[in-house]
């Protein structure tokens, strides 16, 4: 093994020493167009491989970030050594990249901040533990599931959204797979259509937003086309949901901690901050979204100041221990940095790698050959419509980034086209979004790859369906 590394490694270096030169005695500092020589080569076959690994994922039980970033580095390298390690054109390069990424993960990170302060406040455990013991029938929760997966997803990610409803079906199912499968289907397209038109609904849509393509209110044009995409597949599997009610549950109601309802309220204004930053004051979204983390980091504080005193007034939580005698630590008040400290870091770091292999790739020159085949040849509609079923089989994410740095001249209409499908697209397989694969962990044995597809030309209807509505209802924008 070794020794087959050290020869694939010495004919690499061979390879790739001719162009070293010439890049070197290169006085000009044009890019060069590498689609065609040993680097790019190398390059595309570092990013395939990595993104190989991230499908896998399930299977390898190897986290997704760990191959893009290694990818990144690998790639970044190769260009260097193209220009002969002295150009200053792959850093500028680089910065932007890294520029672009620092903005979205710094917005993400607040984001997902509120939702684990959420979380730890026992929000969505009240609100599932409500559902749970209002004695409906299968068949109406399976359309409140569906409901409220769609309206909750565009304001948290649809991941949690889809997680926060899986463990309701799971809950009430008990044994009952064909339930919690159909079920968990319904979940995984509700949450991603609910994302699709919101800003924050998904992190496609938020890279749409803050490189300017489609302005905040704009996107609620797909507003209908993101129902239909949800409701087309729903009508036709609650068919399959009998009216019988749940085995008996034995769980007790789950009461709110203090401040859960104030941080909620926060976790709203903090999202109006952003807004009003990027479109009143023309200032990254960002700025507003951390301004409004340091609402939250003072409200915590007041949290765990007061935890004592609220004690003795007669607040008792009935899942922490008995400390009513002791001084109020960080364990039982409030702490933000251990919100901060359980974001999805693997899901960040994988953006990373993604922003700077696509960015990469893009360099390098393949995004334009990718432009001029989609845009040049196929024309707008049908690329956009391409790129959705892509996204059903490699993660939007990537899909997404490459679209926005090949930046082809398209109106309004088929920008918000591209975030429909790019969106809801990922919802064809379950393995096409983060929600399908957090599921199939979740429900694993119930939920699965194969009884998702069974359902695949029933959520293709939807697809299209959305696509339809929203050519015809937003005409004008085209």
């Amino acid at each position: 093994m070794p020794y087959s590394f050290l020869s694939w490694l010495l004919i690499f270096c061979l390879g790739i020493l001719p162009e070293l030169a010439w890049a070197a005695t290169s006085t000009t500092e044009e890019r060069l167009d590498l689609t065609h020589s040993t680097v790019g080569y190398f390059a595309l076959v570092i990013f395939l491989c990595a993104y190989a690994l991230v499908v896998l994922e399930e299977y390898t039980h190897l986290r997704k970030s760990k191959p893009v970033i290694l990818a990144a580095g690998l790639i970044w390298v190769a260009i260097a050594l193209a220009y002969g390690g002295h150009s200053d054109l792959p850093a500028d390069a680089a910065r932007h990249n890294l520029l672009e990424y620092a903005e979205l993960f710094l917005f993400l990170l607040v984001a997902m901040t509120y939702v684990n302060a959420l979380e730890e406040r026992r929000i969505f455990d009240a609100l599932r533990s409500w559902l749970l013991h209002k004695g409906f029938n299968l068949r109406q929760i399976f359309w409140l599931t569906g409901v409220m997966a769609f309206f909750i997803s565009p304001i948290a990610d649809n991941m949690t959204t889809a997680l926060l409803m899986c463990a309701v079906i799971l809950a009430v199912g008990r044994d009952n797979n064909a339930f919690i499968a159909v079920s968990c289907i319904n979940i995984v397209v509700a949450a991603n259509a609910g994302g699709a038109f919101s800003p924050f609904g998904d992190i496609t849509t938020l890279m749409v937003w803050q490189k300017g393509m489609v302005e905040f209110w704009e996107f609620f044009a797909l507003f209908i086309p993101s129902v239909l995409n949800w409701l087309i597949p729903a009508l036709v599997m609650s068919f399959t949901v009998t009216k019988t009610a749940p085995q008996t549950l034995d769980s007790r109601p789950v009461p709110v901690k203090r401040g859960a309802f104030a941080i909620l309220a926060l976790f709203i204004f903090t999202i109006a901050l952003a807004v009003t930053f990027h479109n009143s004051l023309h200032l990254p979204p960002v700025l507003g979204m951390f301004t409004g983390l340091a609402l939250l980091q003072l409200y915590g504080y007041y949290l765990k100041k007061t935890y004592y005193r609220a004690r003795i007034g007669g607040y008792f939580d009935p899942f922490e221990s008995n400390m009513a005698h002791v001084q109020p630590t960080t364990k039982q008040g409030f702490d933000i940095f251990d919100k901060i400290a359980r974001s999805e870091w693997d899901t960040l770091l994988f953006f990373y790698g993604v922003v700077m292999c696509v960015g990469g790739l893009g360099f390098i020159g393949y995004l334009e050959l990718a432009s001029h085949l989609l845009y040049g040849q196929l024309g707008a509609t049908y690329a956009n419509i391409a790129i959705g079923v892509l996204s059903s089989v490699v993660d939007n994410i990537p899909v997404m980034f490459a679209v926005l740095t090949m930046n082809p001249d398209m109106p309004l209409g088929q920008w918000l086209l591209v975030t429909l499908t790019a969106g809801v697209g990922g919802s064809l397989l379950s393995i096409g979004s983060a929600a399908g694969v957090a599921l199939m962990g979740q429900a694993r044995g119930h939920y699965t790859f194969m009884s998702h597809l069974k359902w695949t030309p029933v959520i293709a209807l939807g697809y299209f369906g959305s696509i339809g509505a929203h050519m015809w209802l937003n005409q004008s924008l085209f």
